[in-house]
């Protein structure tokens, strides 16, 4: 048996801000932002709704969808950067709020790789038998930790939860191989500074981006043997169209096989590909047995892959 996705879900808050409520907080405009982000709009939510509380939406969509009951997790693990509070975990809160008494729980911390990070952790607990159902989640509540007055930062980023509950599937099917990595040296140049604001050298995270996640969503797939006109479907980390579209063009796929939400949500950090993936499944553009390629980057900085055949 392998470990696969046997159900998703996703969350984002009801209020939109778009490029043009930003243009009246900061000094931007709309034909800017889409030109090189491809942002029109993306969701922020209130202060009443924390990190846990988007994660709690998500994981009940997702744990529907796979037919599990909160009290048959063994562990959850939610991905990231922005936690109600520094301890106890989202995780934890989750844990409680969901029922799951006999699960163990932890957040994972890799920025917007953090769900990869996340996957792959719950990938050895299940194919080692240690556990039966693993509930992954990604979540941010970045509008928390973003400077409203920094016109580079704030045009790019939104709040929301995916969720994927990660069990066993048949052989053939499931997370076939995989990728994860980090460059420490590059820290600085992605980092929450000190007076607690996401702090981003968007030059620098750019070219770190168009080189490693291409390279990476090629690697996943040459580890299987697998060409890359095999792959059914690209879910990139959604931080710029510019970037999703590097990997998009190395993998030769063409654009109705790459997931793309980045329009309406923004970069959701860990949340970008769970959500995305979520939204694809629900509306029928993943099939069973199709050959999917999941790849994102991040602060660290970091990076991680999958190669997945889907289905059960």
């Amino acid at each position: 048996m392998s470990a696969g996705i046997l159900g998703t879900g996703h969350y984002v808050p009801p209020k939109v801000l778009t490029n043009k409520d930003l243009e009246k907080m900061v000094d931007t405009n709309d034909e800017w932002i889409k030109t090189r982000t491809g942002i029109e709009e993306r969701r922020i939510a209130d202060d009443d709704t924390d990190t846990s509380d988007m994660a709690f939406y998500a994981a009940e969509n997702a744990l529907e969808e796979a037919n599990v009951q909160p009290e048959e997790l063994d562990l959850i693990l939610v991905a990231t950067v922005t936690p109600d509070t520094p301890f106890p975990s989202v995780a934890c809160r989750l844990q409680d709020r969901l029922g799951a008494t006999k699960a163990a729980a932890m957040d994972v911390g890799a920025a917007c790789s953090g769900f990869m990070y996340a996957l792959i952790t719950a990938k050895q607990f299940i194919e080692t038998n240690a556990y039966k159902h693993v509930l992954v989640i990604g979540v941010e509540k970045l509008s928390k930790i973003t400077d409203w007055k920094d016109r580079n930062t704030c045009v790019l980023f939104g709040d929301g939860a995916g969720a994927a509950v990660v069990g066993k599937v048949s052989e053939e099917k499931g997370i076939l191989s995989f990728e994860l990595g980090s460059d420490g040296s590059g820290g600085k140049y992605l980092y929450q500074n000190p007076d607690k604001y996401l702090f981003q050298n968007g030059r620098e995270v750019f070219k770190f981006a168009v080189r490693q996640m291409p390279k990476s969503a090629v690697s996943v797939i040459e580890k299987i043997g697998y060409h890359k006109e095999d792959v059914d479907y690209l879910i990139p980390h959604q931080a710029n169209i510019r970037i999703m579209e590097a990997a998009r063009e190395r993998l030769g796929i063409s654009e109705d096989k790459m997931a793309k939400t980045i329009k309406k949500y923004g970069n959701t950090s860990a949340a970008s590909i769970p959500m995305a993936l979520s939204e694809a499944v629900k509306n029928g553009r993943i099939k069973d047995n199709d050959l999917l390629v999941l790849v994102g980057f991040g602060g660290g900085l970091t990076w991680g892959s999958v190669a997945l055949r889907w289905g059960k």
